[in-house]
Formats: C-alpha cells, structure tokens, sequence
C-alpha cells in the first residue's frame, strides 16, 4: 500500500489514464468533482457506472464496468466498502496497475489482495486533495 507523499506523487506522475468507477451525472457528488479537476489537469477519466452507460458525463463516454473502460493506469473508486472486493478482483482480471479508494473508502482486505497480487494502492485518500497538497495542481 501507498502511503508516503513520495509513493504517492510517483503515482500520480505515472498515471495518464484513470477509470472513475461510481461516477455521477449530479454536480454536487464528490465524484463529479474530482473527475472535473481530473480532467483539468490533463487525465484522461473514463466514467464508470451501469446505470449512465452510454451517456455523456463531462463530456467522456460512460461505461458499465471497469473492464469496459479498456487498459486504464488506474481505477479510483467512488463506490462503498463492501463494493471493493468485487472492483479488486475485476482490477485484477483486467489488468488495472493502481487502486484509488476514495476518503472513506476502506477494505484492508481488498487492499491486501490487491497489494498482493502487484497493484499500487492508495485508501483513504483523494487525488484532487492530495495533488493540491503535495504542490501537483
């Protein structure tokens, strides 16, 4: 697991493209915000979430499940708790390098299955928050 601000300004260097799993069409979520800045700051997002499939969200194409965004850096997860061992293991089968749970999201388990089977993990944390933080935006 990632947790010096080194390890995590590297990811945040590394990462180009960034599946946005529980993205919402209502300007006032968390999610929304964050893919916003995202995509401000020259990532390229694809939304994720099944009941916006095919709309336009910020104006990128919303897919219904991580493994429909395609080869991404990184998926950061807008989505509960008990959401993330499932999104673990579909990271895994897909070929996703870096787990991003947002503020509040947290499954040591998931974490260390995800650790263990060679992903980047960051819990608890949000980029937005901590690009600003560590002087990337």
């Amino acid at each position: 697991m990632l947790a010096t601000d080194t390890e995590i300004a590297g990811l945040l260097r590394r990462v180009k493209r960034i599946a946005l799993v529980g993205a919402s069409a209502n300007p006032s979520r968390p999610s929304h915000g964050v893919m916003a800045f995202l995509l401000q700051h020259g990532f390229d997002v694809i939304p994720v979430n099944p009941g916006l499939a095919g709309q336009s969200l910020l104006g990128q194409t919303v897919v219904a499940t991580l493994a429909d965004a395609g080869p991404v850096d990184m998926a950061d997860i807008f989505r509960s708790a008990d959401a993330v061992p499932a999104l673990v293991e579909e990271a895994i089968a897909s070929g996703v390098p870096a787990l991003w749970l947002q503020l509040g999201v947290i499954h040591h388990e998931a974490a260390a299955r995800a650790t263990a089977a060679g992903l980047d993990v960051v819990m608890d944390k949000c980029p937005k928050i901590e690009m600003r933080r560590l002087g990337m935006a």
